[in-house]
C-alpha cells in the first residue's frame, strides 16, 4: 500500500486511533474512583495488586493478536520495549509520589503538561511537526487543566512537583517511543511496564512494612483496575499510537482529567466546582478540536502492522 495523499481527507486509520485514545482517556478517568473505593490498601499496594492482573491480561492479548506466538512479538520489539515499559512505569510512579507528596491539583495541572513534552520529543526525536490547531488546542488544553485546579492550586510539595514531572516527561517518553517503533507491534510495552511495577512495588512494600496480602475488597478493586482501567486503556493508547502523532495522542488522553471529577460526582456525590465545569468545558473543547480538525488530513499510513 502505497502513502496516501497528504492532502486528502483523514483516512479511517488515524479516525480510528483517534477514537481509541479517547476510549483510553475515559477508562484511566476511572482510576481516582477505584482509588477511592479501596479502603486499607496503600497506593504501593494498589500498584503491585494492579501490576499482576495487567500483566497476564496484556499477555493474553498479545497470545491472541500473535495466534499464539507472544514471545515471537516480544522478541521482535527488542529493547525499544523495554525502554517504553520502564517509562510508563516512570509515569506510574511519579504520578503516585506525587499524589502522596503533594495537592492533587498540583500533581493534575503539572501533568497536563504532557502534551508540551511530547510534542517536543516528538520533533526533536522522530521530526514530527506540530500542527497550528495542536499547539493552540494544547495551549488552551493546560489553560482548562489551570482552571480546573484554581480553587486547590498551591506551590506544594518541591519533591512532589518534581515527581509529577517526571511523570508526565515519562508518559512523553513512553509516547514517543510508541511512535518511534510504531511499524512493529509495540504492545510487549505494556507488558514490560507490569514486570517493572511487579519488580519494584513488591520489594519496596517489604521495604516499607506493608504486607503483600490485602483484604479480598481491596485485592478485588485493585486487580480489576489493572484489566478494565490501566490494561484496556493502554491496550487501546498503544494501538491509536500508530496513526496519531505524540503531540496529540497526550493531548486527547487528557479526557481523564476532564471525566475524572464526574465519575466522583456520580457514584460519592462530590459536586465539582464552577472552576470543575468552567476548566473542563475549556480542556473539552481543545480536545474535540483537534480532534475534528485532524480529521481534515491524511498522515502517512503505517501498512505492515495489523492494528
Amino acid at each position: 500500500m502505497s502513502p496516501a495523499d497528504p492532502t486528502s481527507t483523514a483516512s479511517p486509520g488515524y479516525g480510528r486511533g483517534v477514537v481509541y485514545v479517547l476510549i483510553a482517556g475515559v477508562l484511566w478517568s476511572t482510576v481516582g474512583l477505584g482509588i477511592r473505593l479501596v479502603e486499607d490498601a496503600s497506593v504501593w499496594q494498589i500498584l503491585l495488586y494492579r501490576a499482576c492482573s495487567l500483566t497476564p491480561f496484556v499477555f493474553v492479548v498479545l497470545w491472541l493478536r500473535s495466534g499464539g506466538k507472544p514471545f515471537d512479538v516480544i522478541r521482535r520489539a527488542g529493547t525499544s520495549s523495554v525502554l517504553a515499559g520502564f517509562a510508563l512505569f516512570t509515569a506510574y510512579a511519579g504520578g503516585v509520589y506525587s499524589i502522596q507528596t503533594t495537592t492533587v491539583a498540583s500533581a493534575l495541572l503539572i501533568f497536563a503538561s504532557a502534551p508540551v513534552f511530547a510534542a517536543i520529543l516528538g520533533w526533536l526525536v522522530l521530526g514530527e511537526t506540530v500542527r497550528r490547531a495542536t499547539g493552540v488546542a494544547i495551549l488552551l488544553a493546560v489553560i482548562g487543566v489551570a482552571i480546573m485546579v484554581a480553587d486547590g492550586f498551591t506551590s506544594g510539595n518541591i519533591v512532589g512537583n518534581l515527581a509529577a514531572l517526571g511523570g508526565a516527561n515519562g508518559f512523553a517518553v513512553y509516547t514517543v517511543i510508541l511512535r518511534r517503533g510504531r511499524a512493529t507491534d509495540m504492545m510487549p510495552s505494556v507488558f514490560m511496564s507490569g514486570i517493572a511495577t511487579i519488580l519494584i512495588s513488591a520489594p519496596l512494600c517489604i521495604a516499607l512494612g506493608l504486607p503483600l496480602v490485602i483484604s479480598a475488597h481491596d485485592a478485588t478493586i485493585a486487580l480489576a483496575m489493572g484489566i478494565f482501567q490501566i490494561g484496556m486503556g493502554l491496550v487501546l493508547y498503544t494501538l491509536g499510537s500508530k496513526t496519531v502523532p505524540a503531540a496529540e495522542l497526550t493531548l486527547l488522553s487528557l479526557g481523564e482529567v476532564l471525566l475524572a471529577p464526574v465519575w466522583v460526582w456520580l457514584y460519592m456525590g462530590e459536586v465539582p466546582t464552577s472552576f470543575t465545569l468552567i476548566g473542563g468545558a475549556l480542556l473539552l473543547a481543545a480536545i474535540a478540536g483537534n480532534a475534528l480538525s485532524g480529521m481534515k488530513r491524511r498522515p502517512v499510513a503505517i501498512s505492515s502492522v495489523k492494528g
